[in-house]
């Protein structure tokens, strides 16, 4: 069942830049803190970024800080990436904790209920 639906992947160079969302499917999905993990080929799915309810505090792996910005608005969650590297290039999924989940806890898959997919990106050397 789809929850979570992400869009904005693509095939970029190094250097360029996406913009993904994340928007809700059959439902209602305001007030929620929200995530960004990706999983590229052989390896684990990773925490990416992160936003509070509120949208008044983000978290981000050392490997895109400075690059990747998470945000919201207009009931739809973004991830702007910016920089792009080719070991960037993964399957990325937005995640949704429950409605009321103020927890500063946002690292981890089972921090999230919700999660949409997957939009594919992918960045050329």
């Amino acid at each position: 069942q789809v929850q979570l639906v992400e869009s904005g992947g693509g095939l970029v160079q190094a250097g360029g830049s996406l913009r993904l969302s994340c928007a809700p499917s059959g439902r209602t999905f305001s007030g929620r803190s929200m995530g960004w993990f990706r999983q590229a080929p052989g390896k684990e799915r990773e925490f990416v970024a992160a936003i509070s309810w509120s949208g008044g505090s983000t978290y981000y792996a050392d490997s895109v800080k400075g690059r990747f910005t998470i945000s919201n608005a207009k009931n739809t969650w973004y991830l702007q990436m910016n920089s792009l590297k080719p070991e960037d290039t993964a399957v990325y999924y937005c995640a949704g904790k429950r409605l009321g989940d103020y927890s500063g806890n946002y690292y981890y898959q089972d921090d999230y209920a919700y999660w949409g997919q997957g939009t594919q990106v992918t960045v050329s050397s």
